[in-house]
């Protein structure tokens, strides 16, 4: 049995997790730039993040809630969702005479992007954990 520190720390170590294999997905995706007749895969997990979300914090949405604060503000749209990780092949890019359709500037964009989502929840576990932290020194100050 593991110990949560909190369900934030949980949701946060999935998505680290599912950002990894999206990771690998884009590097293989580089690495097969030159096999005849390879298509470029990716991953969405979206919905998996959000299956999770409700499973940890007990609710039946499958949408992650946008803040309503005001009366003014305007509604999201509902989207339907299957509730796991999506592997594709992405289309849309012209097959080289090879029939590879493997985009190295698509690629290398998605792989950015990618890892500053990566760093941003590495920096967002950081700061949840911090939390605990401190208020740890604090209670140990009481006395």
């Amino acid at each position: 049995m593991s110990i949560e520190i909190s369900k934030t720390h949980t949701l946060l170590a999935e998505a680290m997790d599912y950002r990894a294999a999206r990771q690998d997905m884009i590097a293989s995706n580089i690495a097969n730039a030159d096999t005849p007749y390879y298509k470029p895969r990716d991953i969405c997990f979206k919905e998996a993040l959000i299956a999770k979300k409700n499973e940890l914090y007990k609710e039946s949405s499958h949408q992650l809630k946008m803040a309503h604060t005001d009366a003014k503000h305007l509604t999201p749209k509902e989207e339907g969702s299957a509730l796991e990780a999506t592997l594709y092949f992405r289309d849309g890019h012209m097959a080289r005479n090879d029939g590879n359709s493997v985009d190295l500037d698509v690629e290398t964009t998605e792989m950015s992007k990618n890892s500053i989502m990566f760093n941003a929840l590495v920096m967002a576990n950081k700061k949840d954990s911090a939390i605990f932290t401190t208020v740890i020194d604090a209670s140990a100050k009481v006395n």
